[in-house]
């Protein structure tokens, strides 16, 4: 740790490009990472900008934790704001660039002569046919598979996990320059709220379709013929939310279901403390920031291994289970809720696993990483913070 303290970022200005920002309604676990690593940055004596989209929640400018933010347009019009920003000097004087591919990249490595990083939580092969069916997704999926790897073809990336970075070797992009740096788990702030007496399930995420909450949805409609107390709370914010609404109508669960939207972290780990199991039937994940939330409550998570990153984030039999079909999930909900032996034992060790990954340790790794970049070095470390 110590050889890692001493790397040195100072009078670096790093400019990390992301969709969204924690304080936005719809923000997650990837913008969790970003903001992480920014104040990682400016701990190793860089100045951090993100750059990401305005809403109505925060000032178009402000500095949190040392971290500046200058949030512009919607989610489309950021794409070409950013490149005006970089173009126009607007941000300053830049010295790197970190990217972040969420799908697309925001194409920096066209407009800037600064080292250019790109940040890859997960591939979205199995993405583009669901939120966007038919010709938009396929070209979504042309410019990730395609042009993408070729426009950033001598540029370092970072994976959060394992199985991202094989996903990016698939593409073809060179195994010497990819860097894994795992997320890590906050401490869990105190809470006094107990274990609900009654089966209590949770799903935390944005709320879109490839989320793939219907399946928890399925698992406690199952539930409710032996366990008739049975509850599921959906903690998140999204535009598949009315969709979700209907579905649960449709099933006639709106007594077992309930949708909270954007919460506070207090509120947060206070519905993760009451949950006897968190539920997690996305169809991709890069890492799952919220399995080690979960974990720290010494609850365990149920997710399909399929999804990637569930595999390194979720030790299977160990911290959680992972599944492989919806009717393998709804079996290993009801299991779990019959079997207090078992969920005691397997929160035991989710607990233990969340202790696992540090921030610190990550935002280190991300650290040297660009510090490599800006010696023209490139980095290929499959597991730095790992298990």
């Amino acid at each position: 740790m110590e050889a890692e303290e001493a790397v040195s970022l100072a009078g670096r200005h790093v400019v990390l490009f992301n969709w969204r920002d924690t304080s936005n309604p719809e923000g997650g676990g990837s913008e969790r990472y970003v903001e992480a690593m920014a104040r990682g940055l400016v701990r190793h004596g860089a100045q951090a900008t993100i750059f990401c989209a305005s809403h109505d929640n925060a000032p178009a400018d402000e500095v949190v934790d040392g971290v500046r933010f200058v949030r512009r347009g919607d989610h489309l019009a950021i794409y070409l704001l950013g490149a005006l920003h970089l173009l126009l000097r607007r941000f300053g004087k830049v010295d790197m660039v970190v990217d972040v591919q969420n799908g697309l990249p925001f194409f920096t490595r066209l407009v800037t002569r600064a080292p250019v990083v790109v940040l890859v939580h997960h591939v979205h092969r199995e993405q583009w046919p669901v939120v966007f069916p038919g010709l938009i997704g396929r070209l979504g999926w042309w410019i990730e598979r395609f042009l993408a790897p070729r426009i950033y073809r001598r540029s370092q990336y970072i994976a959060v996990s394992r199985s991202t970075r094989g996903e990016l070797i698939a593409l073809g992009i060179g195994s010497e320059r990819i860097a894994v740096v795992h997320n890590g788990t906050s401490p869990a702030p105190a809470v006094d709220v107990p274990r609900s007496p009654t089966p209590a399930l949770c799903v935390l995420g944005r709320l879109v379709p490839h989320k793939q909450v219907e399946h928890a949805i399925d698992a406690v409609v199952a539930l409710r013929q032996v366990h008739p107390d049975v509850s599921l709370d959906v903690v998140g914010n999204g535009w598949w939310e009315d969709d979700l609404r209907s579905y649960v109508a449709s099933c006639g669960a709106e007594d077992l279901v309930a949708f909270h939207g954007h919460v506070t972290e207090q509120r947060k780990h206070e519905i993760l403390s009451r949950s006897w199991l968190m539920l997690l039937p996305s169809l991709k994940e890069g890492w799952g920031i919220v399995v080690g939330e979960a974990g720290s409550h010494g609850v365990p998570t149920i997710a399909y291994a399929s999804a990637g990153g569930t595999r390194e984030s979720i030790a299977d039999g160990a911290s959680g289970l992972l599944v492989d079909t919806p009717g393998e999930f709804s079996e290993a909900v009801r299991r779990l809720v019959d079997d207090r032996a078992e969920r005691q034992r397997l929160g035991k060790g989710a607990r233990e696993m969340s202790d696992t990954f540090s921030w610190t340790h990550s935002e280190n790794s991300f650290a040297h990483v660009l510090a490599d970049v800006l010696q023209e070095r490139r980095v290929a470390v499959e597991d730095p913070d790992g298990p």
